[in-house]
């Protein structure tokens, strides 16, 4: 398993996705060995899921810099030293490590996952080198008409994306939009070769989470954004207009409702977005904190929100799936036809405004927290909650890499 996002990385939601399959995989008859880097590499680190790791899992640490940090002269460097990413020099490190790992451990099948594009690259030399199947877990796209914004690090991804759509055994997506586009852009794979694998909540995590005691009746309500919020995909300022409007037009207080934004990545900008509506009262922005925490304050808020736009229609907040598992209302700022809203949807969550929109969020947020006030707000259901749990989704990898090395796979290429 070739992950850059692994303990103790800090700051990024998809190193859950590897963390939990490979806890999860023994269950299933298969051992990982995790390839990540250094640590000295990443730019935030916290240890409190060290801990985490199975106990039988291998995990080797190849050298890898961050160009960025390391490189640098004066805070610049060349960009020839940062393609595709800031950690290139991970396949310097990698790759001998990798194919030392193959030669003691004889693994069966290679797995490398995106959004660092260098693991992909690395599994694509490993793959090269030993002969071993490899399953390309891009997750999202690499490639959008508009993303990578860089001309020279989008001609790099459409070179390794070419390159893993045509080498790899199986691609794996975690939202069916991603899935058909590729399906659609390498229209000369099988249909076999484009598999959906979502992301989910790891439900031993929310077990071992202790709540505090609710005593206060007469606090506001408390709406929780977790997560980082890109400017370009996740961008607020729709949702502060129609809170500026219900604050206005007297529906909503400081008194009557909080809405906190946990480690949103983004706290300068937007803080004087706030005082220029007048809603500084109502907003807050506060810092990252451990990741069972980060669960306990799902499990305890009113309502969750969930910001994604209509330019990431094929992608899902893996967040979205533990906000599922806390079972509480969520407010979802995306398009009513993306593949955030079809999950939502199927769960029987109809709380949908277009993140865009001032006007319909005020709408659906006042509608929203009426439901709240009355408990008739929708919650997930059971059966989709329980399909979305990281364990089903380890049983689904295990199934995949007991196809992917079976001798017919080659065969429906």
């Amino acid at each position: 398993m070739i992950a850059y996002h692994f303990p103790p990385v800090s700051g990024s939601s998809g190193m859950q996705r590897t963390l939990s399959f490979s806890r999860h995989l023994p269950e299933y008859g298969w051992q990982p060995l995790v390839l990540s880097i250094h640590p000295r590499a990443y730019e935030q680190r916290r240890d409190d899921q060290l801990a985490d790791i199975y106990s039988g899992t291998l995990v080797h640490r190849a050298f890898g810099l961050d160009t960025a940090r390391h490189l640098a002269l004066k805070g610049r460097y060349s960009r020839l030293l940062a393609l595709p990413d800031r950690w290139v020099s991970w396949w310097l490190g990698a790759v001998p490590a990798g194919l030392r790992l193959i030669r003691h451990y004889r693994p069966q099948a290679l797995w490398s996952t995106y959004p660092i594009a260098t693991a992909h690259l690395i599994g694509l030399t490993l793959h090269r080198l030993s002969g071993l199947p490899w399953i390309a877990d891009f997750r999202d796209p690499m490639m959008e008409e508009d993303y990578p914004p860089d001309l020279r690090v989008r001609r790099v991804y459409r070179s390794i994306e070419a390159a893993a759509a045509r080498r790899c055994a199986r691609a794996i997506f975690t939202a069916p939009g991603a899935k058909c586009m590729y399906a659609d852009r390498y229209p000369e794979r099988s249909e076999k070769t484009w598999v959906l694998i979502e992301n989910g909540y790891e439900d031993s995590m929310f077990d071992m989470v202790s709540l505090p005691p609710l005593t206060d009746t007469s606090r506001p309500l408390r709406l929780v954004h977790s997560g980082v919020v890109y400017p370009n995909e996740r961008d607020p300022r729709a949702f502060f207009e129609a809170l500026a409007t219900l604050r206005r037009s007297g529906r909503i207080t400081a008194q009557s409702l909080q809405v906190v934004f946990r480690a949103s990545g983004s706290e300068d900008y937007f803080r004087q977005l706030l005082r220029e509506r007048g809603i500084a009262d109502i907003v807050r922005f506060e810092p990252h904190i451990p990741y069972r925490e980060a669960l306990a304050e799902m499990l305890t808020a009113d309502g969750l929100l969930i910001l994604q736009a209509s330019n990431c229609n094929h992608q899902i907040p893996a967040k979205l799936y533990e906000y599922l598992r806390a079972r509480r209302p969520i407010l979802a700022l995306t398009d009513p036809k993306g593949d955030t809203a079809g999950v939502l949807q199927k769960a029987g969550i109809e709380t949908i405004a277009p993140l865009d929109s001032a006007a319909a969020i005020a709408t659906t947020l006042q509608n929203f927290l009426t439901r709240l006030q009355t408990n008739t707000a929708p919650v997930a259901s059971e059966a989709e909650i329980a399909r979305s749990s990281r364990s089903c989704r380890a049983a689904s990898l295990a199934a995949l890499l007991k196809e992917t090395v079976s001798p017919d796979c080659n065969l429906e290429r």
